[in-house]
């Protein structure tokens, strides 16, 4: 391939990148999940126990990551499922 043609591929492919993070869609996700991240990151901090803390930063992470909101969504929610499931359990 022509060094032209990959180089006008990666830049269309950077675009698209670019526009989903930019849609309001994923903009508000990731407000929304980087906010109940860091309730559970402080909840954690507060009563000492490290797996709500390590869960809000996962979901923080996750927020700062992934550049589509479906998935951010669904992530986020499966962390919070696997939280709850491991406090229950009384890890």
């Amino acid at each position: 391939m022509d060094y032209c043609r990959v180089r006008s591929k990666l830049r269309s492919a950077e675009s698209k990148v670019v526009e989903e993070w930019l849609n309001a869609n994923t903009l508000f996700a990731s407000l929304i999940w980087g906010s109940v991240g860091m309730v559970y990151f402080i909840y954690g901090k507060k009563q000492r126990a490290l797996i709500p803390a390590i869960g809000g930063i996962a979901m923080i992470a996750v927020s700062c990551v992934v550049p589509n909101w479906l998935w951010m969504s669904l992530t986020c929610i499966g962390l919070m499922v696997g939280v709850w499931w491991l406090v229950r359990r009384g890890d």
